[in-house]
C-alpha cells in the first residue's frame, strides 16, 4: 500500500541485518527507508537515461585528461556541475575527432538525468532523419515539441555523416533552425563539431537560414575548442601493440643450423 516495493523484495536482509547488529527501531526504519528512497532515485535515474537517447554512460571521472592537456580541465569539471542549464546558457564543442568532446558531452548528459532534468542526445544527422520522419507520417511537430522541450539537448557530431537532400523537402539547415529557434534563451543546447563552423552552411545545405542557427547559438554559449591527439587512435594503437607483444612471446625462436666442416 506504501508502494515500498523494494523494501518487500529485501526484507529478509534487512531482518538479518537487525538480528546481526541490534539497532535501535529509529535506525532500522532509517536504514530501511533510506534503502528505499535510493533505490527509487536510482529507478528514476534509469528511466531518464533510458529516455534520453544517450548510447552509454560516460563520466568525467574516466575522463583520460593527461592524454589531453591542452583542455582546460577546470572549466570542463565546473561545466559539469551544470550551473550552465540552469542558466540557459548553450554550449559548442569543436575540434578534431577523437579529441574528447563526445565524452565530456555524454557526461554532463548524464549528470543531467542524475539530477532529474529532462534530458535528450542525439547526432545530428540522426536527429535531422527524425524530423525528416515527422513530415513522412505527419508526427512532425510533436517530434519537434519532444526535442524542444528538454532541459538539456546534446547534438553530437555536426559535420559527420551524410545529410539526406530531396528536392520536396526542406534543408537540415531549415529543419534545425526550427528546433534552435524554439530553444534559444529557454532552455539550454550543447553541440560537438567535427568541422568549423564556418563549414555548417555546405555542411547543412543552406548558408543563409545555418547563420541564423549560429547567431542563436552563440550568442548565449560557452565554446571550448580540442585541440589534440586522437584517443581513440590511441587505443588502438595500444591494443596493436599488445597484440604484437603476445605474438611474439608466442614465437620460439630457431635454432641456428651447425655448420658443416669442409673436407680437408
Amino acid at each position: 500500500m506504501l508502494g515500498l516495493t523494494h523494501t518487500r523484495s529485501e526484507l529478509d536482509a534487512h531482518l538479518q541485518w537487525a538480528a546481526a547488529h541490534k539497532p535501535s527501531y529509529s535506525v532500522l526504519l532509517e536504514r530501511v527507508l533510506g534503502s528505499e528512497a535510493a533505490h527509487k532515485l536510482e529507478a528514476r535515474i534509469q528511466r531518464r537515461f533510458q529516455l534520453s537517447g544517450l548510447p552509454e554512460r560516460k563520466t568525467l571521472e574516466a575522463f583520460d585528461w593527461n592524454f589531453q592537456p591542452g583542455l582546460d580541465q577546470s572549466l570542463v569539471l565546473e561545466l559539469g556541475q551544470l550551473d550552465f542549464v540552469r542558466r540557459r546558457e548553450d554550449l559548442i564543442f569543436t575540434g578534431d575527432s577523437g579529441t574528447g568532446k563526445s565524452h565530456i558531452l555524454k557526461a554532463f548528459a548524464l549528470r543531467g538525468c542524475q539530477q532529474q532534468l529532462r534530458v535528450r542526445y542525439a547526432r545530428c544527422v540522426d536527429l535531422v532523419n527524425d524530423l525528416y520522419a515527422g513530415l513522412a507520417d505527419d508526427t512532425y511537430e510533436r517530434r519537434m515539441r519532444r526535442w524542444a522541450s528538454a532541459e538539456l539537448l546534446i547534438i553530437d557530431d555536426v559535420g559527420l555523416g551524410q545529410l539526406r537532400k530531396r528536392e520536396d523537402e526542406p534543408t537540415a539547415a531549415h529543419s534545425l533552425f526550427n528546433l534552435i529557434d524554439r530553444r534559444h534563451a529557454r532552455v539550454s543546447t550543447a553541440v560537438t563539431s567535427n568541422i568549423k563552423l564556418s563549414a555548417w552552411g555546405r555542411y547543412l545545405g543552406d548558408a543563409t537560414i545555418t547563420k541564423a542557427i549560429l547567431d542563436r547559438l552563440v550568442m548565449h554559449a560557452i565554446s571550448i575548442d580540442v585541440q589534440g591527439p586522437s584517443y581513440r587512435q590511441h587505443l588502438a594503437a595500444q591494443r596493436a601493440n599488445r597484440r604484437n607483444a603476445k605474438s611474439g612471446r608466442k614465437r620460439k625462436p630457431q635454432a641456428k643450423p651447425t655448420p658443416k666442416s669442409e673436407p680437408a
